[in-house]
């Protein structure tokens, strides 16, 4: 945990990892504060306004319960198990149990369509999976490619293990398995720049990485009273890693809800209802709530707010101020190594359009195409030094892939900026083809290698385009079969076929029906030319 300084120079010099040989995620995020007291760790708001509170010493006996079940149905250490739930206890209680029995915790976003289920479960070679009766369709459909999957727990049954049911049959009482910090935790997949999304293995020490990354944007978390929420769904490392597990292992009570789409005044009542003191925001809902009619009606009591994904511009760090009585505090990082780079406001001043100074324990850099670190104000490839506790064991099973994340001792992240000579870091661009649209970053090749199995698609190109509120858009470039008459029926035809597939924020947006695309010598798409040509039109277009 960071020592707070009078200065940023003074923190940084007070801190050193402390990383312990052993360290279980499901312990220390449950049994460590499960002191009789009945202090809450969950609040849970349903939909209807209902509440259900789990204290520590219930989250502790549930996810004792949920190990044993595990190991009843022959679930053993090393394991992979899905969870496809939203924002709920269940998918607190899995996750806690999956790591007190040692096995590797697969969290999966719910908006997943049947093929994005089919390549993480396949891929990681999953051998159970919990879910509820709203997603179990889309796993039926695709049971049969999933021979490795032994055993379906349904929260609410629908013809499969019922998870209260299972739940009541087992013990409260287990011995977590002792676990070291460098054993493997858990499985994030990313957005893969081409081909299907890569699986990044962490290990239980991951939680501890993140923690001075999550006191920075969160002004010196925990403090007395602090609550916190986020709207980023579990199964993302912003979710999970930035918000549930880093309050639960400082003792602070977590808020979940269940909403199916973003609605930034009914965020704003929620935070105001439930007395949120704080937050991690995306850039996309912070550009929702501010269009909502004077927000500070709703009376909130927040503390603290954290953002990542996108710059802030001065503009929404002065709404932000107004608005809730302090800057938002953006922060920097990835799937593969993450809250990197953060900004303090009241370590340091907040400077509009830098991702912050790097977060103490982490040697971040802008390095050269050679591995060499480049000096103030040159532009590079941002990296972060290893070894470094919040950085990824592997990509599961691709060992040529983990290899070139690295140059040398650098991971680098793929995008490009520069450090000034006050150690701020500036966002210049991704040295890739990853799309950032609202809080997700997409990447092209999952989506293209669907668009291509629609009957009427024969070449595909899918790029991001410039958007006022989500940063960019999906955009697919689509080159018919010939006798394929492009139109606007087809158009959505396509987008479906991808929802369906997919998921929701990954379809495209924006479909343009074109006769040829342009391509390198070698036979590939230039993805870039694209790109420059949708910002070239949105910029024409803005300016009429």
């Amino acid at each position: 945990m960071l020592e707070r300084g009078e200065t940023y120079d003074e923190t940084l010099r007070r801190f050193a990892w402390r990383i312990p040989e052993r360290f279980n995620i499901g312990t220390a995020c449950s049994d460590r504060h499960a002191d009789g007291s009945g202090r809450p760790a969950l609040i849970f708001e349903e939909n209807d306004g209902q509440v259900a509170t789990l204290s520590f010493d219930d989250l502790a006996r549930a996810s004792n319960r949920f190990a044993n079940l595990l190991a009843h149905h022959g679930i053993g250490r090393g394991e992979r198990v899905g969870i496809l739930l939203p924002q709920s206890p269940q998918t607190a209680i899995t996750h806690l149990g999956t790591y007190k029995l040692g096995a590797i915790a697969l969290p999966l976003f719910i908006q997943f369509g049947p093929e994005a289920l089919e390549h993480r479960l396949g891929h990681s070679g999953a051998s159970v999976l919990v879910t509820d009766v709203e997603n179990i369709g889309k796993v039926e459909a695709i049971r049969d490619a999933l021979p490795e999957l032994k055993t379906i727990i349904v929260v609410g049954g629908a013809g499969h293990l019922d998870f209260a049911g299972e739940m009541a049959k087992a013990s409260d009482r287990f011995t977590a398995a002792e676990t070291r910090a460098d054993d493997p935790a858990l499985i994030i997949y990313t957005s893969g720049t081409t081909g299907k999304p890569k699986g990044a293995l962490h290990a239980h020490r991951v939680l501890l990485g993140h923690l001075p990354g999550v006191q920075m944007p969160q002004e010196f978390f925990p403090q007395a009273g602090d609550l916190f929420w986020t709207p980023a769904d579990w199964a993302w490392i912003g979710g999970l890693l930035d918000a549930l597990l880093p309050s639960l292992y400082c003792g602070v009570p977590v808020l979940a809800s269940r909403a199916r789409k973003f609605d930034p005044e009914a965020a704003l009542a929620l935070m105001a209802r439930r007395k949120v003191r704080n937050a991690f925001l995306p850039p996309t809902a912070l550009k929702l709530m501010r269009q909502v009619r004077d927000p500070r009606r709703f009376g909130m009591a927040m503390r603290s707010i954290g953002t990542g994904g996108e710059t802030l511009g001065a503009d929404m760090l002065d709404w932000s101020t107004e608005t809730f009585g302090f800057p938002v505090n953006e922060f920097y990082g990835q799937t593969e190594a993450n809250l990197l780079v953060s900004n303090c406001a009241s370590l340091f001043p907040v400077r509009p359009g830098s991702m912050g100074r790097a977060v103490p324990g982490h040697r971040v850099a802008v390095i050269s195409a050679e591995g060499k670190e480049l000096p103030a104000g040159e532009h590079g490839l941002i990296a972060v030094n290893r070894p470094d506790p919040v950085m990824m064991l592997e990509y599961w099973r691709q060992p040529e892939a983990t290899a070139a994340k690295f140059i040398g001792d650098w991971l680098v992240t793929g995008d490009t900026g520069a450090r000034d000579e006050e150690g701020y870091f500036w966002f210049q661009g991704r040295d890739d083809d990853i799309i950032s649209s609202g809080s997700y970053r997409i990447g092209p090749g999952d989506i293209e290698d669907c668009l291509i199995r629609h009957p009427a698609v024969l070449m595909v190109a899918v790029v991001g385009s410039p958007d006022p509120i989500r940063t960019e858009v999906v955009k697919a470039f689509v080159l018919p079969k010939p006798g394929i008459v492009p139109s606007d029926a087809l158009a959505a035809e396509i987008q479906a076929f991808v929802r369906e597939r997919l998921a929701a924020y990954q379809y495209p947006r924006e479909i343009e029906f074109v006769t040829q695309l342009p391509m390198t010598a070698t036979g590939k798409i230039r993805r870039k030319d694209l790109r420059d040509l949708e910002i070239e039109r949105k910029r024409a277009a803005a300016g009429s």
